[in-house]
């Protein structure tokens, strides 16, 4: 390529590499051939004095950039150095060379509109850790896209890159933006030149959903200024498409059958943190990289193991069958070893009680008649409460219940350890086990799940019916959640931010109101947030009340 211009002495121009409104990048070349990006800011310093208003705010802000720097870290571009153009006196800044592509680069070879969930989960870690970075040394970066994130092919890590909009001022940005052309990817209010914390995470959430839908929240189908305008509105009032919906649509056709149907499961931590990130108040998403990145390093290690998990839905209740089967036979000894202990103890009394009458032939022929007739029932209550189990039954053995709780207690806790980890299809069979036998938790469970989309085996009347069922047993989630649905019914908004996304509902205030206020009286705090916020819609006059 041919020198456009001279950067600076010492700093060879090799050719423009990327070219855009907000900045340039140059391929350059330093003495020992040291191959660095130099991306050069079109915003020209008359004078390199604090007197200069652009070239005060370039420092200003590089100062920051350096601290980025003072620790090494391998998902942030190393900025080299800095300074004014030779020609055109435009601050520059020097960054290290990455080689590699960037994610669009990625897609495009792949050949898909989208990436396997394992990819998508590494770069969620890498840039997750990038931004808690940058964001400890106070940097917003302000540019966040999907050809800003590239992949280092010397170690494996993938990159943030272009620190370009935040060396910029806060003027140079509210003049700036509307002809940014990475609008689909900029947070509501980047628009009006603000830039915070929560508008990288914002940016963050747009590049994954991007890679797991095959397209962002909101395209730009032209450049005019109609359509650009089009896609900021929808930035500041329209819910995100369902992300699930999306991907299985730009499944590739070409994957097997097996690949699909792991790939289809997106991850319910990662389904929520994308969706967190796109609120479009920035007090509703992650406060900054850091609280970020806290949550992805809590789900994304043993949920990227579940990932490469190509079990069945067959093999995985088999498997849940079996498990099943070992805690009946465990049961059964249990149970066995009661019955014995009684019936021993039947036969001792009763021996003693022969010893005491032995004359009396009568009392002895009653005394065998009252043991065999205990161990008949003791017999025939076992054998009816291992296989013929019903929630409804009320065995008269105590400890047999204390059995049943136990074991209740015990797959309700595996269950919540597979949805913690987004192991939904083994949480599913376990809930579904337990709801039949009417434990109020796993009825809550197996519908709520169905309301938001994440069991199929279920229709919407049926998942209300269920945690109707579990809010009739005083469960305060089935409360709060039904109190909510009924309180909120009509708010898209409101429904969408706890992931309903997939039903009708009918708005009942009054008795919303009521279920949120008996779940509220049991402790949970959450119904009383919801309470509050249903009760400033009615006194500001939102809502009427039914």
């Amino acid at each position: 390529m041919s020198k456009v211009f001279t950067i600076t002495e010492g700093l060879e121009n090799l050719g423009a590499m990327k070219t855009g409104g907000q900045a340039s990048v140059y391929k350059g070349k330093r003495e020992g051939n040291l191959v660095s990006a130099v991306k050069i800011i079109p915003t020209p310093v008359l004078i390199e004095s604090n007197e200069d208003k652009n070239y005060r705010s370039f420092i200003n802000e590089v100062q920051k950039l350096l601290k980025v720097n003072e620790e090494p870290n391998p998902n942030v571009v190393s900025i080299l150095g800095y300074g004014i153009t030779t020609s055109g006196n435009f601050p520059y800044i020097e960054m290290e060379f990455i080689e590699g592509p960037d994610v669009c680069e990625i897609v495009k070879k792949e050949g898909t509109k989208i990436l396997e969930l394992s990819q998508v989960i590494s770069i969620a870690r890498d840039m997750g850790n990038a931004l808690a970075h940058c964001h400890k040394a106070g940097v917003k970066h302000g540019d966040i896209k999907s050809n800003n994130v590239k992949f280092n092919t010397k170690n494996g890590k993938y990159v943030l890159l272009d620190f370009g909009l935040s060396v910029m001022s806060d003027e140079d940005r509210r003049t700036s933006f509307r002809n940014a052309g990475a609008i689909e990817f900029m947070s509501p209010e980047q628009f009006d030149g603000e830039m915070l914390f929560e508008s990288d995470i914002y940016s963050y959430g747009v590049i994954l959903f991007e890679l797991l839908a095959g397209q962002v929240p909101f395209p730009l189908t032209d450049q005019n200024e109609n359509a650009r305008n089009q896609v900021m509105v929808a930035h500041r009032e329209t819910l995100p498409p369902d992300l699930n919906v999306l991907r299985k649509e730009n499944i590739p056709a070409e994957w097997s059958a097996e690949k699909k149907t792991v790939e289809t499961t997106i991850p319910l931590w990662l389904t929520h943190m994308i969706y967190t990130c796109l609120e479009k108040e920035p007090a509703r998403r992650f406060k900054n990289g850091k609280e970020l990145n806290q949550y992805i390093q809590s789900h994304a290690t043993a949920a990227s193991e579940n990932v490469f998990n190509t079990s069945t839905n067959d093999e995985i209740l088999a498997a849940e069958v079996e498990r099943l089967r070992r805690e009946k036979l465990l049961l059964e000894e249990q149970l066995q070893e009661a019955s014995h202990k009684e019936a021993f103890r039947s036969f001792k009394s009763g021996a003693t009680s022969l010893d005491k009458t032995r004359e009396n032939k009568s009392g002895r022929w009653k005394t065998n008649i009252v043991a065999a007739i205990m161990l008949l029932v003791t017999a025939g209550l076992l054998y009816y409460f291992i296989y013929y189990r019903q929630p409804q039954d009320n065995l008269p053995i105590h400890s047999t219940e204390n059995i049943k709780e136990d074991k209740n207690e015990g797959a309700l806790a595996e269950a919540r350890d597979h949805l913690l980890n987004s192991r939904i299809a083994a949480a599913l069979v376990i809930y579904k086990n337990l709801a039949e036998r009417d434990v109020p938790e796993a009825n809550y469970q197996y519908g709520n799940m169905a309301l938001q989309g994440l069991n199929t085996a279920i229709d919407c009347d049926a998942a209300l019916a269920y945690i109707k069922s579990a809010s009739a047993d005083n469960y305060a989630p089935a409360k709060r959640t039904l109190g909510f649905i009924y309180a909120f019914a009509d708010d898209e908004k409101a429904l969408s931010r706890q992931g309903y996304r997939n039903c009708g509902f009918t708005r009942n205030v009054q008795d919303g109101a009521t279920l949120l206020m008996e779940a509220r009286l049991s402790g949970d705090a959450d119904a009383g947030k919801l309470l509050e916020e249903l009760n400033a819609n009615i006194q500001s006059g939102a809502w009427r009340n039914n």
